[in-house]
């Protein structure tokens, strides 16, 4: 129980941040947040969050909605596609090797795992579920996977959960 308090508190303040950040910044720095967030670079506030929190406080008409939503894409997509190709240029134990990277390497390797058992078609998948977006990126990167490919298939996944999350947020928001 008291982890899971943790994580509910965890969750809000970065909710709270997020929401001060993209008051006081609007779109650009949503699209930052997410270039940032694609790369596996940003740890306190999870995608998860981040469209939903836009969509309420940045976004008042379909149109808006749909700005949002590319924008995350976007952003994601240039997030993901910098750190498969840092992947495809310096290897597995180059990043092992990099601070910034916070992947173990036991969970890099069932990553990989799965990318040599399914092959590409875990690329869109993987980015539309919680906390395994972008986990993919890497492995796509060291297998050398074409370039067009992989930012296809990640836009793919992404707008396909950036949508599902706004829609939910949306939803949420006429039910109060």
């Amino acid at each position: 129980m008291a982890k899971i308090k943790i994580v509910l508190a965890i969750v809000s303040t970065s909710t709270i941040f997020v929401q001060e950040f993209l008051s006081q910044y609007g779109y650009l720095a949503l699209f930052l947040v997410f270039i940032l967030e694609g790369a596996m670079l940003l740890y306190f506030a999870p995608s998860e969050s981040l469209v939903p929190i836009a969509v309420v406080f940045l976004a008042s008409s379909p149109a808006e909605y749909a700005l949002v939503i590319c924008i995350a894409v976007f952003g994601a997509t240039i997030g993901q596609y910098s750190l498969f190709l840092v992947a495809k240029r310096i290897g597995r134990e180059g990043l092992l090797k990099k601070k910034w990277f916070r992947v173990k390497e036991s969970h890099l390797e069932r990553f990989d795992g799965w990318f040599y058992q399914w092959g590409a078609i875990v690329i869109p998948i993987s980015n539309t579920m919680f906390f395994t977006r972008g986990m993919l990126t890497v492995p796509a990167g060291l297998a050398k996977m074409g370039d067009k490919k992989f930012i296809v298939l990640s836009a793919l996944g992404t707008l396909v959960f950036e949508t599902i999350l706004a829609l939910v947020a949306l939803k949420l928001v006429t039910l109060w």
